[in-house]
């Protein structure tokens, strides 16, 4: 029977994968990789979830949508609240979250925001909710190009 290839092979192929992602997002988006908490793994998946066009994502709103992350209305009866959308792309969703677990981490503006927010009362899960939607909004101005104005 046939050896498969060796721990240090695949690490090696894992690792040349990496050097390859980190220079298409070089390329083709490296403000991305400006941004706190976003390495080419997840700037690649916000990239491929914005698509070839991203001209067609017309708003910030859009984008959320389309990351899952957009608030949704829900109310308890008695309370009034919103909730993380439930789809859009998981992917992207999920990359938006390391982002801001990151954050929370080692930012120290992203932890006052948060310790803030639990003195208004807030639970842990709405904060990360806002948090999320912060984060789609800064991608999507780093990475849609700017309108120029059309040719008089």
């Amino acid at each position: 029977m046939p050896a498969g290839p060796s721990n240090q092979q695949l690490t090696d192929q894992i690792h040349g994968l990496e050097r390859r992602l980190a220079l298409l997002v070089e390329r083709h988006a490296p403000q991305l990789l400006t941004v706190m908490g976003i390495g080419p793994d997840t700037a690649v998946t916000l990239l491929i979830t914005m698509g070839d066009y991203p001209e067609r994502l017309h708003s910030e709103a859009s984008f959320a949508a389309l990351c899952g992350v957009s608030p949704v209305e829900r109310s308890s009866g008695t309370r009034q609240y919103r909730r993380l959308n439930r789809g859009g792309d998981r992917q992207a969703n999920a990359a938006l979250h390391r982002v801001v677990q990151t954050c929370l981490r080692v930012d120290p503006r992203t932890r006052d925001s948060y310790e803030r927010r639990m003195t208004e009362g807030k639970t842990r899960r709405e904060i990360v909710r806002c948090l999320k939607r912060y984060a789609a909004r800064e991608v999507f101005h780093l990475v849609r190009p700017t309108q120029s104005c059309p040719p008089s």
